[in-house]
C-alpha cells in the first residue's frame, strides 16, 4: 500500500524545523487554558492524539495528569519516549485504530492533527475510536483550524528560511483540501513534501459528530479560548462529550 503523504513528512526532521516557532510555551498556554475550563480531577486519564514528540503530553503530565499519547510517526514516538516516566507513555499507533474502551477522562487533538485522510469515512472512523476511548461522561478536545479565515487571507507563495533551509511554499485549495507544497534544498540534495488537510468547517464537524455519537458542547476560536466567530477566529476549538 502506498504511503501516505502524513507518513512520510511527520518522520521528517524538517518538519519540526518549519515549524519550530510552535513552541512550548504555545502549547503550556492552551493546556493551562483548556485545564481551567475542563477542570479535571487530579488523577485523570488524558489521551494526546496524534501526540507528535510529546509537548503538550508531557505538560500535562507535569500538571500531574496520567497522560499516554499516540502518534503514527516511528521518529516522533521514539524522541517522546525518552521522557516516558511512571504515569506518562508514547506509543506508536493508527488514530482510527484505537484499543482503549471507556478508559479516559479526556482525550485531546490538537494543533490541526485532523483532516488528512482521504475520505469522510476515515475521518468518522476516527472520531467513533476517540469516542470509545473516553469515559462516559468524558471529554474530547479538537483543537482545528479555522478554515474560513486560512482560505481568505491563504499566501499562495512564501519563502521561510530556518536554519539555514530556504523553504518554498506552494498554498492553494483544492479537492476540498487546502494543500502546501513544500520544497527546499539541504546540502546539496533536493527535497519535496506535501500537506493535504481537509478544509472542514464547523458545520462539517457537527454532521461528523453526530455520525460518531458525539455532540459538540462548546466552541473556541483561540488558545486563549475566545469566542468563535468563523470570520475572525484562529482556531476553531470543540468540545465534545458522547452523545
Amino acid at each position: 500500500m502506498q504511503r501516505k503523504w502524513f507518513q512520510y513528512w511527520f518522520n521528517s526532521p524538517f518538519y519540526h524545523i518549519l515549524y519550530s516557532q510552535r513552541n512550548d510555551a504555545e502549547a503550556e498556554f492552551l493546556i493551562d487554558n483548556l485545564s481551567s475550563y475542563l477542570k479535571p480531577a487530579a488523577d485523570s486519564r488524558i489521551l494526546d492524539i496524534a501526540c507528535g514528540r510529546g509537548r503538550h503530553a508531557i505538560y500535562l503530565n507535569k500538571k500531574g495528569y496520567d497522560v499516554t499519547g499516540i502518534d503514527l510517526s516511528e521518529q516522533n514516538i521514539k524522541y517522546a519516549q525518552q521522557f516516558e516516566q511512571k504515569h506518562l507513555h508514547f506509543f506508536v499507533h493508527d488514530m482510527r485504530k484505537l484499543c482503549f474502551i471507556n478508559y479516559f477522562d479526556i482525550a485531546m487533538n490538537l494543533f490541526t492533527s485532523f483532516g488528512y485522510f482521504e475520505t469522510e469515512k476515515d475521518h468518522v472512523n476516527a472520531l467513533k475510536s476517540f469516542r470509545k476511548g473516553i469515559k462516559p461522561d468524558g471529554t474530547l478536545v479538537i483543537d482545528y483550524f479555522n478554515t474560513q479565515k486560512i482560505i481568505k487571507n491563504l499566501t499562495q507563495q512564501e519563502i521561510k528560511t530556518l536554519e539555514g533551509i530556504e523553504f518554498h511554499l506552494h498554498k492553494f485549495v483544492a479537492d476540498g483540501k487546502i494543500i502546501k507544497h513544500i520544497n527546499f534544498e539541504h546540502r546539496g540534495k533536493p527535497y519535496a513534501f506535501e500537506e493535504r488537510v481537509k478544509a472542514f468547517t464547523l458545520a462539517d464537524f457537527e454532521r461528523m459528530c453526530e455520525k460518531s455519537g458525539l455532540r459538540i458542547r462548546a466552541t473556541f476560536g483561540s488558545y486563549g479560548l475566545d469566542p468563535y466567530d468563523e470570520v475572525k477566529s484562529e482556531r476553531l476549538i470543540l468540545i465534545c462529550q458522547k452523545a
